[in-house]
């Protein structure tokens, strides 16, 4: 099969990318012809595609140029429609894999693959075919104001990085991109959703369930206990590892840990980590932030941990911090929210709490001393077993070949 991968950015800055990156690498292992679209950016992955892709944009450290570029890349771009429509007619793909194409790359390019007419599979890693800021979470909470199609709900809260000129630029591109062109109702073939929950949710906002797919995230494989990996004995310490943003709860975490007398360590960066460095020294928390780690010095940290919390206040989707430390056995503390409890079932292979609740969060902590660890250990490592690389490639192929096997000759 020639199969054209498509997302915004070719390196590993987040969930989406790796996925991407990793679909690349096993597609091609199994035998297929890949293909990659995307933007240029010093810290790509090597690609043999690269003189196609689009140049760079950056939206929070560009200049006076980006600034100027940004409504036309947004909402429709023309570089990146001539460039894509160069790389379909000389790799002559079967099918075309989107990822997340939004601002820097924009959905134009999906005219192009309506011309050749070659199938699209969209697959969705936030909410952003939904909601003008990808989250359906603003002020500290989740908001659904624009549902069905009120995108002018988000210039008027301001959701868009709190500034009203973005929240109108955003939601511009949702008008014209979803009422105006109805660009990606008319292009995508079939959506794949990570979670029942966003696929549901997507629903609700209007999108037609029959072109829904569910084909949930794969851990990945390197999180996983090697022979001679095991910890026989675990420190005190709970740990988050992942984003530091309002949406993840981490301000929850702490205040509950200020009850339990709990230490906390934190793995990651992000916006919210000054702050929440401020509160737990006001609350007299022992809390370590470690700043950004990966590969095999992260997963020591986790192994050596207590538990895992993963207190989001937002529609989490899938979490793969949630499959990763399922898949090493640990113990998980996780909001009751979002794609989370279609995972986590209470008192059997992990705990939940009601999100944002901080006493709740704090029972939970302190339920550790009297629950059986070993058997939820044991049902965590076994509730995410399907859930590997290869499974997750094996589903996606499927849903390729019932596209192609059912295409109009």
């Amino acid at each position: 099969m020639r199969i054209l991968q498509v997302n915004k950015f070719h390196y590993n800055r987040g969930g989406a990318d790796k996925y991407y990156l990793s679909l690349i690498k096993n597609l091609e292992q199994d035998g297929h012809q890949v293909a990659a679209f995307s933007m240029y950016h010093p810290k790509n992955s090597a690609s043999l595609y690269a003189k196609y892709f689009v140049s760079r944009l950056s939206f929070n450290e560009g200049g006076l140029i980006d600034i100027l570029k940004t409504p036309g890349r947004m909402i429709y771009s023309l570089e990146a429609k001539r460039k894509f429509k160069n790389l379909v007619k000389d790799f002559k793909p079967e099918i075309i894999h989107i990822h997340n194409i939004y601002h820097q790359i924009s959905p134009s390019i999906l005219d192009i693959a309506a011309k050749f007419k070659i199938p699209v599979v969209m697959h969705l890693h936030d909410y952003k075919l939904i909601c003008p800021n990808y989250q359906l979470f603003v002020g500290g909470e989740t908001c659904e104001a624009c549902k069905p199609h009120k995108y002018f709900n988000c210039y008027r809260k301001q959701c868009f990085k709190g500034s009203k000129s973005k929240s109108m630029l955003a939601t511009l591109e949702m008008f014209i991109h979803h009422r105006l062109l109805k660009i990606y109702e008319k292009n995508i073939h079939t959506f794949i959703a990570p979670s029942d929950f966003m696929k549901q949710k997507l629903v609700e906002f209007g999108w037609n369930i029959n072109k829904i797919k569910l084909v949930i995230n794969p851990f990945d494989a390197e999180m996983s206990v090697a022979k001679g990996e095991e910890i026989k004995q675990e420190e005190e310490y709970l740990l988050y590892f992942g984003r530091l943003g309002e949406e993840k709860g981490l301000e929850v975490l702490i205040k509950a840990a200020a009850l339990t007398k709990t230490h906390l360590k934190f793995v990651g960066v992000g916006p919210m980590e000054n702050k929440l460095k401020k509160l737990a020294e006001t609350l007299k928390v022992k809390a370590e932030f470690l700043g950004f780690k990966n590969g095999p010095e992260l997963k020591y940290i986790i192994l050596r941990s207590r538990a895992i919390v993963i207190p989001s206040i937002w529609f989490e989707n899938m979490s793969l911090s949630l499959l990763e430390a399922l898949n090493l056995g640990k113990i998980v503390i996780a909001s009751k929210i979002g794609g989370i409890p279609e995972i986590i079932k209470h008192g059997e292979n992990g705990i939940l709490f009601e999100p944002g609740n901080v006493n709740d969060l704090a029972d939970k902590i302190k339920s550790l001393e009297s629950i059986n660890l070993i058997s939820i250990k044991q049902r965590a490592r076994d509730s995410v077993k399907n859930l590997s690389a290869d499974n997750n490639l094996k589903q996606v192929e499927a849903i390729y070949q019932d596209i192609l096997k059912n295409a109009p000759r």
